[in-house]
């Protein structure tokens, strides 16, 4: 794992074994984005995979919600209540991850602004973004909010899974 932002302590870093359990999240979902959020940091981490419910809300609104689960992301409701619950007990979400098949590790636009919205909620956490390509994960990208805007803060190998 390269963690490699210089003011990201090793601390803030996601352990390799969370980022493997992540990494065959996205494997096993693709061509689907996987979502999720990660309680913690460094060795306390504990990944909280979701349902990504996005083909859901397209079929029943697709005014509403024109992506489909293969280029956006919803959490179900029952993931996003135990997602706000925790911010009431320990470890809290640190971060909100999900996948971006086939077209890279990058902070999208729609990306940015569902994580404007969920900070204007008071949900102060970083996002993770995965490359999964056809036949690996390429890296991951881990950002966090300074002003209006996301800056990456550390960089992750992908592996062959």
């Amino acid at each position: 794992m390269s963690g490699d932002a210089s003011d990201a302590s090793g601390d803030d870093l996601i352990p390799r074994a969370i980022l493997d359990r992540i990494y065959q999240q996205a494997r096993a979902e693709f061509p689907n984005e996987c979502c999720g959020y990660l309680r913690g940091r460094g060795a306390e981490t504990l990944a909280v995979p979701c349902k990504n419910v996005m083909d859901t809300l397209h079929e029943r609104d697709p005014k509403q919600y024109p992506r489909t689960a293969k280029n956006g992301y919803h959490f179900s409701v029952r993931d996003f209540q135990a997602f706000d619950a925790s911010f009431a007990e320990q470890p809290p979400a640190t971060v909100i991850y999900h996948s971006h098949p086939r077209v890279g590790a990058y902070f999208s636009d729609e990306d940015s602004r569902l994580a404007l919205a969920f900070s204007e909620m008071g949900y102060d956490v970083d996002y993770l973004v995965i490359d999964a390509q056809d036949d690996e994960i390429r890296e991951a990208l881990l950002f966090r909010r300074e002003g209006e805007q996301f800056r990456e803060i550390a960089r992750f190998d992908g592996a062959a899974v």
